[in-house]
């Protein structure tokens, strides 16, 4: 079916009015031909990237404006409803270290956001490159750090809608001409009603190496998995290093698991960007290994929340608590033990991913799933008695099978 300009509307409208009783959106319309000679008919020289949503190209109106132009392609896993989240959301957030959405097109099977030009791109292709690296100090990265941060704590805490972003990593941090970050790609977000901070769902959807392990492994996800995510990112920021991928000496382990190591050992100084040298204070760079550790916890109660994070990095480091063991992603390195092993079962078992967590590790998403399902009793006994259909409110009994306590909300 192709998908008009008026049938968008109505989506975005009816989005937004399901969620929080607003009017819907007022985003601006560009028309494609206009978008097309922006961008000299998506012209290679014009590419900047690709991302999850499809290719991302540079584009210049008449006027002289900027314009980054988000075009999903045929061939991404996203789709409407990933394009409509980036509508709705953006249009409705307001803040210096998130990206500013300027309009969208769609016209048949073209699907388009426009957001502002931001020239230096993404935050993972300098601090991955050993020679973009060089050019952020330490001064720099530590301000990028806050940024990320005042960000995130804007869409947890202070903005109209209590937002989870669902997908924070490194590609998805733009930096403007003064190296300010702004958090971009909103496609996977998702509101939480009221004064909830989780939810669940049965459609994990992330990257590897960002996502906590109690939304990889059970689709809990909640602002300490945002928390989680900024942990690695910072942790990544220090180290110039990425989480996954990661190799040290004869260990095969995440840097989660190599930034523990360092700092169980007392050498957490170890972890730093050997490009930074000696341009650092000893002290900032260590208050924010330990707020790293602790955003990367594998209990989410544990974690702090994005307001104490924020006060964590702008303040004394004699007030911060005692990171605990992190899950963290290790690679399991397999010998091959006996010659009776076939080079089949050899390749099924070598370098196999799993994910390590602290002792215990079912008590926190049991108690969760228990939550989550007395929270769906209620919500049924309130509607039913609302509809008269009940006389008086169901006592909600705590005990429950293991088939009660699994968990299906796909509209999460």
């Amino acid at each position: 079916m192709t998908i008009t300009r008026t049938h968008i509307n109505e989506l975005l409208h009816l989005d937004y009015s399901k969620e929080d009783g607003s009017e819907g959106v007022d985003v601006p319309y560009f028309e494609l031909e206009s978008i097309i000679a922006a961008t000299n008919d998506f012209s290679e020289e014009n590419r900047l990237g690709q991302g999850g949503f499809g290719p991302v190209y540079r584009g210049k109106f008449p006027g002289g404006q900027e314009i980054a132009v988000k075009r999903l392609s045929s061939l991404s896993g996203q789709g409407l409803q990933e394009f409509r989240n980036e509508v709705t959301l953006i249009a409705k957030l307001q803040h210096r270290n998130l990206v500013r959405l300027l309009g969208y097109c769609i016209m048949g099977e073209e699907k388009m956001l426009l957001y502002e030009y931001l020239p230096n791109r993404s935050l993972d292709l300098f601090i991955f490159d050993g020679t973009l690296g060089a050019s952020l100090d330490w001064d720099m990265r530590f301000s990028i750090i806050m940024g990320i941060g005042r960000g995130l704590h804007y869409l947890h805490h202070d903005s109209r809608l209590r937002i989870i972003h669902r997908d924070l990593k490194t590609s998805n941090i733009l930096l403007d001409e003064e190296m300010n970050p702004k958090i971009s790609d909103f496609g996977l977000a998702k509101i939480v009603r009221g004064k909830d901070t989780e939810a669940i769902t049965n459609r994990v959807v992330g990257t590897f190496g960002y996502m906590s392990p109690e939304y990889a492994l059970d689709g809990m996800f909640s602002i300490k998995s945002d928390v989680f995510s900024f942990g690695v990112v910072l942790l990544e920021i220090i180290s110039g290093k990425r989480n996954t991928g990661f190799y040290q000496s004869q260990k095969s382990i995440s840097l989660l698991g190599h930034a523990w190591s360092l700092w169980t050992e007392d050498r957490p100084f170890d972890l730093l960007d050997h490009i930074l040298q000696k341009s650092y204070g000893s002290s900032e760079v260590l208050k924010c290994i330990i707020v790293g550790l602790l955003c990367v916890q594998g209990d989410p109660d544990d974690r702090p929340t994005m307001t104490n994070v924020v006060m964590m990095l702008g303040g004394d480091m004699a007030t911060l608590p005692t990171p605990k063991e992190p899950a963290f992603i290790s690679r399991r390195e397999q010998a091959i033990s006996s010659s009776s092993s076939s080079s089949k079962q050899d390749t099924q078992t070598k370098n196999m991913l799993t994910i390590s967590e602290p002792e215990n590790p079912n008590s926190y998403r049991n108690r969760k799933r228990e939550s989550f399902r007395l929270q769906r009793e209620r919500r049924k006994a309130r509607k039913e008695l609302r509809e008269g259909r009940i006389a008086e409110p169901v006592l909600v009994l705590a005990s429950a099978t293991a088939e009660e306590t699994a968990v299906e909300n796909p509209d999460c």
